[in-house]
């Protein structure tokens, strides 16, 4: 009631809060279903492609193992070394398998000339050694021989600088060791990533172990991942394999999806003595599940149809408590009403007793008695007329107070002292004033001022703020106002049902020399009494 719009939506907002955490509950489990999904692939493919890179290391140390124990290397030696190893075709990912012995500057001629005796074909050692460069390691053999391969025959990989690390490398921890992203030599126009897994072939000398050469595997990085994923088989999950070296991370090969989303896993490996990122990830999509999309229409259904009942049972409320409203407002206006007339019935005869008697005292003849009687009576009746039956218009504070008077102004006995601006009062406040303008006169009239020859009422009123009259009442020269009395119906009526009804505190004293009261009086627009004014005429319940 309090919040007619404000609930409803509060009420909307809070179904589809519910609804929106429930579909963040159910993504958030498929995305944490498909992280799952995504970690299982992840080590799948980091096991196949740690199967694949240990086989062949495990082939690489077989060959230093044997060819540490030759003197010389020849070529159908080599070739018959690869052919019992019984590798399928694509040498699982592999380029091959190569030799690369350590050749100084003064054994140049000698592998040229053995390279032309058994290939037919002359062989130089390309690029040139820098200055200060001891040696070169050249490919001497690279199975399968292919024309492929042949391009890289001769190559010195100690002049490139990240086939020299890892030569290093694996000669000082004499294990196979790979290198960092590279480009092979074989490569054609359209070169791809690779690396190559080295494995240093040492003659045990009592000087110390001599670097004989390395035996060799060279890796195209997509051929690589694809063996392995030809091991897991297809997914509809994307794959991207990195080259982690000195904190960096170089793109080596990537396969399925192109668009990584927002699920992937990232998992580290090692092998062959080097740091690789496999990174895994599922394919992107901006739609929600079918689930989820069914639970947010199906919420979004729900709030809105209790936002509409709600809404009508709202309204509904709202046009009950109208309809209660306006039948407890009526009988509470017939009860005052009721108590209104009763007391005015007493007061008024009161004052038809008071202006009996004293216009007796000051009658000389029957007939001035009867006319004075007359004239005071109808003076009486005059102010009930205008305080009850104005239509609900404006009245003007002159005029109730004059209302109110008149039955006592024509005593040329008693002085009656109106001042005051030409201010409009609101139909509630001119009855409330006159009520309480009609206690005090009668009160005076019995007690007061108004009781004896020489009363004098002084009635002041002036505007205070442009929205409230001050009214003071003070009478004097009448009798001394008893200090121990009882307190009255009349009271009562000024202090609370007066005081009630103008919305402002009544200040009524009893002082010794005359009674003194001080009112504060509404000054209202007529918008904020026509409501009241049209309610009072039509005296119609509201619409239900």
């Amino acid at each position: 009631m309090e919040y007619p719009r404000a609930i409803p939506l509060a009420l909307f907002a809070l179904v589809m809060m519910i609804t929106g955490l429930s579909v963040f509950a159910m993504e958030r489990g498929e995305d944490r279903r498909t992280e799952a999904m995504l970690i299982a692939r992840a080590e799948s493919v980091s096991s196949a492609l740690e199967r694949r890179a240990n086989a062949n290391s495990s082939y690489l140390r077989a060959g230093a193992a044997l060819f540490a124990t030759l003197d010389d290397v020849p070529r159908s030696r080599f070739d018959r070394f690869v052919s019992e190893l019984r590798l399928d075709s694509d040498y699982r990912g592999a380029e091959g398998f190569g030799w690369a012995p350590v050749v100084r500057r003064s054994e140049f001629a000698a592998w040229s000339d053995a390279r032309e005796s058994e290939n037919s074909l002359r062989t130089q050692i390309f690029p040139a050694l820098v200055p200060g460069q001891p040696f070169a390691v050249p490919v001497t053999f690279l199975q399968p021989d292919t024309e492929r391969n042949r391009r890289a025959l001769g190559f010195d990989m100690y002049s490139e600088t990240v086939r020299r690390q890892a030569m290093q490398e694996a000669f000082r921890d004499l294990r196979p060791t790979a290198s960092g992203q590279v480009v092979l030599v074989q490569e054609g126009a359209a070169p791809e990533p690779g690396f190559l897994i080295y494995m240093p072939v040492v003659v045990r000398e009592e000087a110390g172990p001599r670097l004989k050469g390395f035996i060799y595997s060279p890796f195209n990085a997509a051929d690589f991942l694809g063996s392995a994923l030809e091991l897991e088989g297809a997914s509809d999950f994307g794959v991207r394999f990195y080259d982690a070296v000195d904190g960096k991370e170089q793109l080596l090969a990537s396969a399925g999806v192109e668009d990584g989303g927002k699920n992937k896993v990232r998992q580290g490996i090692r092998f062959a003595n080097h740091r690789w990122v496999l990174e895994v990830y599922a394919p992107s999509t901006s739609a929600l599940s079918t689930l989820s999309l069914l639970t947010l229409l199906f919420g979004l259904m729900v709030a809105l149809l209790l936002m509409m009942v709600v809404r009508l049972l709202t309204q509904q409320a709202f046009e009950d408590d109208a309809a209660i409203s306006w039948f407890a407002e009526q009988a509470s206006i017939r009860n005052s009403l009721t108590r209104e007339l009763n007391h005015r019935v007493k007061n008024t005869l009161a004052n038809v007793l008071s202006i009996v008697a004293l216009t007796r005292r000051r009658a000389s003849s029957l007939d001035e008695f009867a006319d004075g009687i007359d004239g005071r009576i109808r003076a009486l009746s005059a102010t009930h007329d205008l305080l009850t039956h104005s239509d609900w218009g404006t009245t003007p504070v002159r005029a109730v107070i004059e209302a109110e008077l008149a039955p006592y102004a024509r005593d040329s006995e008693r002085m009656l002292n109106l001042d005051g601006p030409d201010s409009e009062l609101a139909p509630n406040d001119a009855l409330s004033l006159g009520l309480a303008i009609h206690e005090l006169a009668t009160n005076a009239a019995k007690y007061g001022a108004l009781s004896v020859p020489g009363g004098r009422i002084d009635i002041r009123w002036q505007e205070v703020d442009g929205n409230t009259i001050r009214l003071d009442w003070a009478e004097s020269g009448g009798p001394e106002v008893k200090q121990e009395r009882a307190r009255g119906f009349g009271t009562d009526l000024i202090e609370k049902i007066v005081a009630h009804e103008l919305g402002r505190p009544v200040d009524l004293r009893f002082d010794p020399e005359g009674v003194k009261c001080t009112m504060l009086v509404p000054l209202r627009q007529p918008t904020d009494f026509s409501l009241r004014a049209r309610d009072a005429g039509e005296e119609k319940p509201p619409a239900s």
